[in-house]
């Protein structure tokens, strides 16, 4: 089987190329998606999170105050990391064992988005890794047309690896900056280059 990691920067895509993999069959989880279930009701991690950084960073209902803590992680590094360090092998751990199931599943090709794929050190668990692209204003006025504003977008970049450095670490790059038939074309390339390498 072959595994990809995605990764990118905040605001350039990286869901979207999931769902075009997904269109050309490839099976895709996104990490984002498992961060919002450990931290769910019932699971150790949110349990963890309440413990290190208290009740004021949770509604009455006991569930994670999500914006008011992400107010604070992305303005204080240590905070930041303590809560990664939370988070992060709990989220390793499943898709690790999602990806162990299409193994045994015989699946062909597997895909991992993984914003921090790089700072967490993900990169040897992949044949290659593809990294989501677009220029710096197409990325901000995304993010601004789901509501960000630029103090959150600053945040959050600074807490990531600069994108072209990303792009430098990565094996393929998918530029996304055109209309979706022309990035699910380069999507294509990747998956006939890495089928040839795999033998598939």
């Amino acid at each position: 089987m072959v595994v990809l990691g995605i990764t990118g920067g905040i605001g350039t895509g990286k869901t979207t190329i999931g769902e075009l993999l997904k269109e050309l069959g490839v099976k895709v989880i996104d990490t984002d998606c498992i961060a919002r279930e450990v931290v769910k009701p019932g699971e150790k991690a949110l349990e963890e999170v309440y413990k290190t950084f208290g009740s004021k960073y949770f509604n009455s209902d006991g569930t994670l105050n999500r914006p008011a803590l992400a107010g604070l992680v992305f303005k204080d590094e240590n905070a930041r990391k303590m809560l990664e360090s939370i988070l992060h092998p709990e989220i390793r751990k499943r898709w690790l064992a999602c990806v162990q199931q299409w193994e045994n599943d015989c699946v062909k090709f597997a895909a991992v988005i993984v914003p921090l794929l790089f700072e967490t050190e993900a990169q040897n668990q992949f044949n290659a890794v593809i990294c989501v692209a677009c220029l710096e204003e197409t990325r901000i006025k995304r993010l601004i047309a789901k509501g960000w504003d630029k103090s959150q977008i600053e945040a959050r970049t600074k807490a990531q690896l600069p994108l072209s450095e990303k792009m430098n670490l990565s094996d393929f790059v998918i530029w996304n900056e055109f209309d979706l038939d022309i990035t699910k074309l380069q999507l294509i390339r990747v998956l006939r280059n890495m089928s040839s390498y795999a033998g598939i």
